[in-house]
């Protein structure tokens, strides 16, 4: 993995956990720009994962967990596109904010670990 761009994900991640906190406390439903920003963020973690998935695969990277790590790798994928969905299949309540940054917590915590378990194999 590539230490910039974790920390840019963090901080996508943080920011984005920020505004549904924010959108939630205007009582409003997430609307197009919540969108954007999960789906910037979606890709930023599909380009982290590209990179990652390439090294232990492919690039010859020997990780301890090596099936643990692949599978944060999937959900920290995963997470946001179903949060997002949970979000917005309600059109009337004001809680989907909510929904969102959890997922977008959930996601830094899951890109949290994968790094923990990148730097356990000293790459």
């Amino acid at each position: 993995m590539i230490g910039a761009l974790v920390i840019v994900v963090y901080v996508a991640t943080g920011l984005l956990a920020l505004y549904g906190l924010v959108r939630t406390a205007q009582g409003r439903h997430p609307g197009r720009d919540i969108r954007i920003g999960v789906g910037v963020v979606e890709a930023l973690l599909v380009v982290q994962a590209a990179i990652a998935a390439y090294r232990v695969l492919a690039g010859g990277v020997t990780l301890p967990e090596q099936g643990t790590f692949l599978i944060y790798l999937v959900v920290s994928i995963c997470v946001l596109p179903i949060g997002m969905q949970f979000a917005v299949t309600e059109p009337t309540t004001r809680w989907g904010g909510a929904v969102v940054t959890v997922a977008a917590i959930g996601t830094g915590v899951a890109v949290w670990r994968l790094a923990e378990l990148w730097a356990a194999a000293n790459v």
